[in-house]
């Protein structure tokens, strides 16, 4: 159920910036095989998929890096990064999915606003060309007029940085933009750069969550159109959205 700590104001939002894993697609089952491929490699013991997941979120060197361990060997860090970048570009598609109700739910949330389309992004951790590949690939591409990854700017998300740039690009303020995120990482990237916040509770880190509470916070894809409510939703909103159902 859709839970509203703080309202956002719907008629003036011009932009939305989504995550990508665990918030537009499941990569999870692609991300873990990959990573238990480059342990495999270097004569590592698997780890679990869940235990994987946990990591997922601060791009592919802090992913690579935490399931090493945290070594402190940068080379060897490197070296297994590099075999884990060939390894994932090979794989990234294999099981990934969208999912379930996120089409319709684009779709709604970008034709809600009665003054025009609202313009789409995404900002992502992970490496960009991935991202991008992924996006274009399962069909999304059709809704997002930048995808940008963990190395298209010199810092990664929680830094603002990214999510400056997209207001530059799209020409829009703070107060007109809303970043959607399945973690506190997202939370804290709307706050650092003056955003409204939502998050989603069926990705990897819900549990973060409740450390970074973001304004609106929704359990299904399918609430995501109604995030510019300020109650909760009824049985009957869901009606209202074409494809969508309670």
């Amino acid at each position: 159920m859709l839970k509203v700590h703080h309202p956002i104001p719907g008629e003036k939002i011009k932009l939305l910036i989504f995550d990508l894993d665990g918030t537009l697609v499941d990569s999870r089952l692609d991300l873990a095989n990959s990573v238990n491929g480059m342990l495999r490699h270097f004569g590592r013991p698997e780890l679990p998929t869940e235990m994987i997941a946990g990591y997922i979120g601060d791009g592919a060197p802090m992913l690579v890096r935490r399931s090493l361990g945290d070594s402190d060997d940068e080379a060897f860090v490197q070296q297994a990064l590099e075999f884990f970048l060939r390894f994932y570009r090979e794989h990234k598609l294999d099981t990934t999915i969208v999912y379930s109700g996120i089409r319709e739910a684009l779709a709604a949330m970008r034709s809600i606003n009665s003054d025009g389309e609202r313009r789409m992004a995404v900002l992502s951790n992970k490496p960009v060309v991935p991202s991008r590949a992924i996006v274009q690939a399962l069909g999304l591409g059709q809704f997002f007029g930048q995808v940008y990854g963990g190395n298209s700017f010199p810092t990664k998300k929680p830094d603002p940085l990214g999510a400056r740039v997209l207001l530059e690009e799209n020409g829009v303020r703070p107060e007109q933009a809303l970043i959607v995120g399945d973690s506190a990482i997202d939370v804290l990237t709307g706050r650092n750069a003056g955003l409204w916040t939502c998050g989603v509770r069926y990705g990897y880190g819900p549990e973060s969550l409740q450390q970074a509470p973001p304004d609106v916070l929704v359990d299904l894809p399918r609430e995501l159109p109604l995030v510019f409510s300020a109650r909760p939703p009824e049985p009957d909103d869901y009606a209202e959205i074409p494809g969508v159902t309670a």
